[in-house]
């Protein structure tokens, strides 16, 4: 019977020549991934989430809920720091600008903000981290505040409630799927479906006794901030610290696509100007 054909040769060393057989050079392992991002602890979401409560505990507290009326209880809600337009305005009380985001007028009020609190910013927290969602929540915030006390719609009413800035992370949440859009495999359901999410809530505000223009201006600021602090590496970007030392890559990839840079300096430009 003839021989079989030897077994094809394996990078060890050959005793009796003293060579080493080596692995063809179409053969040697390719530069490993870079590992995936690694999901954030959203801490400050749910500290905002807590301190919400507390304070909606401590108002219901100060006003002697449920045994005050209506009056009563937006005359407390005004003591505490509701935005109101005559003391922003007239008597330049500018911290109401940021205090009312922490003010709510009743329970449902505070449940349907809580819930999208949990569902939006836990989210976005997970995947950038509180260093980029903490400024984008306040901005948005502050957005939607500005936008209520310079409607004249609101000069006989005050306003309360985190509204601004959960819209605010609906509008980040477009931003970022446009300027990440090289990264997403099922773009038209992506954006269709951010399309539909931010249609029904800005919907919720022609309701009566909704602050709608914080509701827009929140959307408006968050948007922008998404274009500035949500900007992600493009698809196949591989960053020189996963590549192995001494190996080439012939086809590099920039960090960035052009029209994310794009994004980042209009919207930076109308962040400051604004």
């Amino acid at each position: 019977m003839g021989k079989g054909r030897p077994p094809p040769s394996s990078p060890s060393q050959d005793i009796e020549n003293g060579t080493t057989n080596r692995m063809p050079r179409n053969e040697r392992k390719m530069p490993p991934l870079p590992p995936p991002p690694e999901s954030w602890t959203p801490w400050l979401m749910t500290l905002v989430f807590v301190a919400d409560i507390a304070i909606f505990v401590y108002t219901m507290y100060v006003n002697d809920c449920p045994h005050s009326s209506g009056s009563e209880r937006c005359l407390w809600l005004k003591k505490l720091g509701a935005l109101d337009w005559k003391q922003v305005v007239e008597e330049k009380e500018y911290w109401r600008l940021v205090s009312c985001m922490w003010l709510h007028a009743g329970v449902i009020h505070l449940l349907v903000n809580m819930i999208s609190l949990l569902f939006l910013g836990i989210r976005l927290e997970q995947e950038f981290g509180f260093l980029r969602i903490g400024p984008l929540y306040m901005i948005s915030g502050l957005g939607g505040s500005l936008a209520s006390a310079l409607s004249q719609a609101r000069k006989k009413t005050i306003s309360v409630g985190a509204s601004g800035a959960l819209f605010g992370l609906l509008g980040a949440m477009l931003s970022e799927l446009f300027t990440n859009w090289s990264n997403y495999t099922n773009k038209c359901s992506a954006l269709s479906t951010m399309v539909l999410i931010i249609s029904l809530n800005l919907a919720v505000g022609f309701l009566p006794q909704v602050d709608n223009s914080a509701h827009i201006g929140g959307f408006v600021s968050g948007l922008l901030a998404g274009f500035v602090l949500l900007m992600r590496p493009q698809f196949g970007y591989i960053s020189p610290k996963h590549v192995p030392k001494g190996y080439q890559i012939k086809h590099k990839v920039t960090k960035h696509n052009w029209y994310q840079y794009v994004f980042f300096s209009i919207a930076l430009g109308l962040l400051i100007i604004g």
